[in-house]
């Protein structure tokens, strides 16, 4: 095969970036706004979110920034919350985010464990909501590492989270594939001389991720069939 090991990216790429991060947005704004739609709505616009439409913008911060990153971005909006606050309600909202798998990911995961590839998770998530996420999908199992933003491996486009996972498995960057819907995860990906692949069931668009990948595939289902060349 290609590679002996596959980093995933966990939204947009294990699971459906709209499907799951829309409701979440939402849910996050009129909280944080006390129910008040109109002021939810131009708050939702600083991050790149369409309340009225329920739908990001492709240039939106949350697709590929830190809980971090999107905190900064909001804090000027409520001044009467400090950044722990809004950090606080992003994750926990998060947590309850309903996940949309990309494709059913059980015997996905399966079967590339049964041909003996080890599998990993990098994702710009924090890493309490991303282990939440792939519990609720019967799948944090199946992975040999898994890492947010907030693990000690700093976060993409920056290869600390890749660099340590292959690190933790033993195998040399070149053996592993970094998986991802966005940009951050492709730049990465080169950045640790990994070999790259992306997918699109994000929110970019094949001519965006091209110049990155080694391959562009509709979904992490065609995987096995790049994997054997």
């Amino acid at each position: 095969m290609r590679v002996d090991a596959i980093l995933f990216d966990k939204d947009g790429t294990l699971f459906d970036f709209g499907a799951t991060w829309e409701g979440w947005a939402e849910s996050f704004l009129l909280r944080a706004t006390g129910g008040d739609r109109p002021r939810a709505a131009r708050i939702g616009q600083h991050i790149g979110f369409d309340l009225q439409a329920r739908r990001f913008e492709p240039g939106s911060i949350v697709i590929a920034g830190t809980p971090n990153e999107v905190t900064e971005r909001l804090l000027p909006h409520f001044p009467d919350r400090g950044f722990d606050d809004i950090l606080r309600m992003l994750n926990e909202e998060a947590e309850h985010a309903p996940q949309a798998e990309a494709v059913p990911l059980l015997p996905l995961l399966g079967h590339l464990r049964d041909l003996g590839l080890r599998l990993g998770v990098a994702t710009n998530d924090a890493e309490g909501p991303a282990l939440v996420h792939l519990e609720a999908a019967g799948v944090r199992g199946y992975f040999d590492f898994i890492a947010g933003c907030d693990s000690g491996h700093g976060a993409k486009p920056q290869p600390g989270q890749l660099l340590a996972f292959a690190e933790r498995i033993g195998l040399s960057p070149d053996r592993i594939v970094m998986v991802g819907d966005s940009t951050h995860d492709l730049i990465a990906g080169r950045s640790a001389g990994m070999q790259t692949v992306a997918v699109l069931t994000g929110l970019a668009e094949a001519a965006v991720l091209a110049p990155y990948a080694d391959a562009v595939l509709p979904d992490i289902g065609h995987l096995p069939a790049w994997l054997a060349g």
